[in-house]
């Protein structure tokens, strides 16, 4: 679909934005409504969140380590000074270390959990009526696509968190502005990473749902920043993945100017 063929938001950037807030949440109302199915998909997230909790964990660990490494200019400096710009650098560590851990971990499980969360998408467009102009693909082939994808958004990631992380030594803009620049990051990659799922069974690739969200940008970035955030908190990842799932299908609908609203 031409993304220049969904129509214009009726509201502000705000309002749009919020919209996509509203989603996820109404993804977390179905605990409520199939606590079973979204059960289910915790597993997945479960074992994942293990995983890269504990290399997480290894990146705390060894921060104050990596931080000496690339400030070896500090080395003849005051103890204060010293520790002020290592601190500093281990913050942008810890940043970047947090980006590509949110971006990945949602990579792998989606591909861990792709017959859940592939259910779990499918009960939501059931509920709306169905999937327009719906295409049979494989269960192999729609996973080597899904991880491929995975692959090309996280390489995205990281490249894009290269700059940030540099950016992070900068005192007081790398410890303000980088954190949020780095959630409306991680925020826009998540969405597209999320909707998927809803756009692979109406046989659209990556790119075409990258185009197709960018027409309505303060939606998706108000989706996928609440999804970070979410993430961000302890046990957020593993809890809010299913309903992450549900509300990404809100978005793609949405975004393809289908219905949301159960008939």
């Amino acid at each position: 679909m031409d993304a220049s063929r969904i129509a214009n938001p009726v509201t502000g950037a705000v309002g749009r934005f919020l919209l996509g807030v509203r989603l996820l949440l109404r993804g977390l109302g179905l605990y409520v409504r199939s606590p079973k199915l979204m059960l289910l998909g915790i597993v997945p997230a479960l074992i994942s969140g293990v995983l890269f909790v504990a290399v997480y964990a290894t990146l705390v660990y060894f921060v104050d380590d990596l931080a000496a490494l690339v400030t070896p200019f500090a080395d003849d400096w005051s103890s204060t000074g010293r520790s002020l710009v290592r601190v500093i650098a281990g913050l942008a560590f810890l940043g970047l270390g947090g980006l590509l851990a949110v971006i990945s971990f949602t990579a792998v499980t989606l591909v861990i959990g792709d017959p859940f969360y592939e259910k779990i998408s499918e009960k939501v467009e059931e509920r709306l009526g169905g999937t327009p102009d719906a295409v049979d693909v494989p269960f192999w082939s729609s996973l080597r696509r899904s991880l491929a994808d995975s692959v090309r958004l996280v390489a995205l990631t990281v490249l894009v968190g290269i700059p940030l992380f540099l950016a992070g030594f900068i005192p007081v803009v790398g410890q303000t502005v980088v954190p949020v620049i780095g959630a409306a990051v991680g925020g826009w990659f998540l969405a597209v990473e999320l909707v998927g799922a809803p756009f692979y069974r109406r046989g659209m690739r990556l790119p075409q749902r990258r185009n197709i969200l960018k027409a309505d940008r303060p939606m998706a970035l108000g989706f996928g920043v609440a999804v970070f955030l979410c993430f961000l908190i302890p046990l957020g990842a593993v809890l809010v993945m299913p309903a992450a799932v549900a509300g990404a299908t809100l978005l793609a609908r949405r975004s393809l100017g289908q219905t949301i609203e159960e008939s």
